[in-house]
């Protein structure tokens, strides 16, 4: 009983609400609300992603603990020469490209802990960082397949090429990324939020060990340049990338490599998340979000879908919520399902499981030691989601309308 306390007193909040929703999932299995077949195919589809998010993970805090980001976080605040409105505009382009070029699960993993390293570099605040990291992981997801892992299921349901959706959703990316800006400058990067009017740039950091920071930095960049040629799956370059990283630290730290590299909140939280929403669709979701969403194919029609999406996505999880949502959208109304997909790519930012990209960001800034009010990160998240959502929307029907 003792070591069952003390065990339960580690725990953080988001592991009981993982093991609570696993064991929700498992339940509905076991009393027969969800069918063996759509829990197997629902497993099916999220194995190779499972198998991303933890090796992804280790190669993330290996990497770190390697001083890679110490590195690149002191190159982007000497490029910043002192200035507040230069680091932020520096932060937002380079949260944005990596959103868009990689993936927003990447930026989650990734940059974060350069964010947060930038942040102790340069002695600032650490919140407005790791905001800009987890908005523009959401928000700037829009404009290729690549950059979310919905984007790749849209095209295919409305035949457009990587060229094609950019040619859709380029002003959509350029309203949102503008709303986001706005709200991280008001919320979290102005003067009264972020401290004094300058800062000073810190020196070239020098990692201790040459081979470990080597190592890593060649496991992270064959890892992104494996995912921006496509050559291999996601999964797998995340695995040889990881596996690269823990060798490494095998011969060269030994120490550093323990089971609680391995982030086995998430590893839980999302199997139960899907057999949750898979039990909810097979029991009448798909009726409910076809009546939500309606058959209007115009601008009225486009914006209940993003709010669907985006309601949904806060109360579930935006890639379950898409999967559920596309079948409810008539299959001729291509506008209204690329505005559910802004809803489910721009509206998550609200509850911390909304999407994967935040739930490997609290990861990320829980295992640094930064914590974000929950009030503060619900309450901002709100208004950027409604905000950039109606921009989005906006812009889609827009374009539209100049194109048709």
């Amino acid at each position: 009983m003792r070591v069952l306390r003390g065990v339960s007193s580690r725990l953080h909040p988001l592991d009981w609400l993982a093991g609570g929703i696993l064991v929700c999932g498992l339940l509905f299995l076991a009393t027969g609300l969800l069918p063996a077949g759509s829990a197997g195919d629902a497993m099916r589809r999220i194995a190779p992603l499972l198998a991303f998010l933890g090796t992804v993970i280790v190669l993330a805090e290996l990497t770190s603990q390697a001083e890679v980001f110490d590195v690149v976080a002191s190159g982007v605040a000497r490029v910043g020469r002192g200035s507040y409105a230069r680091l932020f505009v520096l932060c937002v382009a380079f949260a944005s490209v990596t959103t868009i070029t990689l993936n927003l699960d990447t930026t989650a993993v990734l940059l974060t802990p350069v964010m947060l390293a930038l942040a102790g570099r340069v002695g600032i605040a650490a919140v407005p960082l790791a905001m800009t990291t987890v908005w523009l992981a959401n928000t700037a997801s829009l404009l290729l397949p690549v950059s979310n892992l919905t984007n790749l299921l849209a095209a295919d349901r409305v035949a457009l090429s990587p060229m094609g959706l950019a040619e859709r959703m380029w002003a959509p990316q350029l309203a949102s990324i503008a709303v986001t800006m706005g709200c991280l400058w008001l919320f979290y990067w102005r003067r009264g939020r972020r401290g004094a009017e300058r800062y000073v740039p810190p020196e070239v950091h020098r990692p201790a060990d040459r081979v470990l920071f080597r190592v890593c930095a060649v496991a992270c960049a064959g890892f992104l340049l494996a995912i921006l040629i496509d050559a291999v799956p996601l999964w797998t370059a995340s695995a040889v990338a990881a596996a690269l990283a823990v060798a490494a630290f095998a011969v060269r730290r030994r120490a550093a490599l323990r089971l609680s590299l391995v982030p086995w909140r998430l590893l839980i939280l999302v199997p139960g998340l899907f057999l949750v929403v898979e039990t909810v669709n097979v029991n009448g979701l798909h009726e409910l979000l076809a009546r939500a969403v309606g058959t209007d194919g115009g601008l009225p029609g486009m914006l209940r879908a993003a709010g669907v999406g985006g309601g949904l996505a806060n109360a579930l999880n935006n890639l379950p919520v898409y999967l559920a949502g596309e079948s409810a959208v008539p299959v001729g109304n291509h506008d209204q399902l690329l505005a559910l997909l802004i809803g489910t790519n721009v509206g998550p930012v609200i509850t911390p499981w909304a999407s994967l990209a935040t739930l490997l960001w609290f990861e990320r800034c829980h295992a640094q030691g930064v914590r974000v009010s929950p009030g503060r990160f619900m309450g901002t998240g709100a208004v950027l989601a409604a905000g950039a959502l109606l921009a989005s929307v906006g812009a889609l029907a827009l374009t539209g309308s100049l194109t048709g």
